[in-house]
């Protein structure tokens, strides 16, 4: 990794950690392996560096817009996991309902339900 390279995977992780928890990081960088880890490393720089690193667009409206544009490509694992750090980044119960509308009038119904489902499973996890 170059010096650039390296620095973009340093305020990546710690963006990355400080969105999706350094449990959630730590465990998927530890999984990688020779064939895994340079996709973990350039996501983490390119990503959670170069990506979230950017301060013209705050936390929480990224994560918004993360939501909306992962629901719109039906990635429901990766919106399950986007809607924990949405959450983490101050986004209340009522936006994320208003970003599932949205989802739903632009990408159809069915895919508004599933992110109503995967929702609904994070909130039940927050609350146990």
């Amino acid at each position: 990794m170059s010096s650039f390279d390296e620095d973009l995977f340093l305020k990546g992780l710690e963006q990355r950690k400080s969105t999706l928890g350094a449990e959630y990081v730590e465990k998927n960088l530890a999984a990688a392996d020779d064939f895994t880890r340079p996709f973990q490393e350039a996501m983490t720089a390119w990503c959670w560096g170069f990506g979230w690193g950017d301060d013209v667009i705050d936390a929480k409206t990224r994560s918004m817009m993360n939501l909306s544009m992962i629901g719109a490509l039906g990635k429901m694992n990766e919106w399950e996991i986007h809607c924990r750090g949405a959450i983490t980044n101050g986004v209340s119960k009522e936006e994320v309902r208003a970003i599932i509308h949205v989802i739903a009038i632009y990408c159809g119904v069915p895919q508004g339900l599933e992110c109503f489902r995967v929702a609904k499973k994070v909130y039940d996890s927050l609350e146990e």
